[in-house]
């Protein structure tokens, strides 16, 4: 009787949290932060610092897939949850029956949906134009799909910081940007890791980033820096340790009474 009565109910959150992607997906996909911070930011910046560098297609679009996957991913929560606390949806939805998780869970998969849909579409244009292709078409669409997942999910963490701004999405997008660069600047995406000082190379293992990028490096260009194995958990951690410090704060701010 329990176990039916535990798979009822995560059948139940599972429905909850998909409900809550889909409309967000409806409300927010169009919203113009969303379009410019999300979408078009990534590809001018990897223009702006790639151009006439004569890399090669393939690690070209290494670098680009890791670069719109970082911030397309990690837009959407800085976006919906400000939007979402003004309106009053966000907390509606904590006082009705439903679980924490899985409103996070459904937040979560708008910007996962969000960064690998335009990913895997960048990757398909460089398959029909460049001629590039993937080690492993299967596994790097895994890649692209866990890797926005832990992106998204950093996304959500940033957004969990309450304000009262009359632009919520500002006072809560500038500072993410404000962290998101160093942490890009560091992942090997724009200098190798072999060509940084180890100091330099140190820190850039804080950054999720770099195990995305060397993993997209392993199966776009048959070759990376580390163990494809240890990336592919080092995403996986950073997944979970991004939704626990968001479940975290978010008690801590409705113990506060935000």
């Amino acid at each position: 009787m329990k176990v039916q009565q535990t798979l009822a109910r995560l059948r139940r959150e599972l429905a909850i949290a998909l409900a809550i992607a889909a409309k967000d997906v409806q409300v927010y996909y169009l919203a113009p932060p969303m379009i410019m911070f999300g979408l078009l930011l990534p590809f001018f910046m990897f223009f702006s610092f790639s151009v006439r560098r004569g890399l090669a297609p393939a690690e070209s679009v290494a670098r680009l897939l890791a670069i719109t996957t970082f911030f397309t991913a990690s837009s959407a929560g800085p976006v919906i949850l400000p939007m979402e606390r003004r309106t009053r949806t966000f907390e509606r939805m904590l006082v009705a029956p439903v679980a924490l998780i899985s409103v996070l869970a459904g937040e979560a998969a708008v910007g996962m949906v969000f960064g690998a849909g335009v990913s895997i579409l960048t990757l398909l244009l460089a398959t029909i134009f460049l001629g590039v292709r993937s080690v492993s078409p299967v596994a790097l669409i895994a890649a692209v799909l866990l890797a926005s997942a832990a992106f998204s999910a950093l996304g959500l963490l940033f957004a969990s910081w309450p304000t009262s701004s009359a632009t919520p999405v500002g006072s809560i997008m500038m500072p993410a940007t404000l962290v998101r660069w160093p942490l890009m600047f560091v992942s090997g995406v724009f200098v190798p890791l072999e060509q940084m000082s180890q100091p330099l190379r140190a820190i850039s293992y804080l950054s999720p980033l770099t195990y995305a990028q060397d993993l997209f490096d392993h199966l776009v260009m048959g070759r990376g820096l580390q163990p494809a194995a240890l990336n592919w958990a080092a995403l996986v951690a950073f997944l979970v340790i991004f939704i626990a410090a968001t479940i975290w704060f978010h008690r801590v701010q409705r113990q506060r009474g935000y």
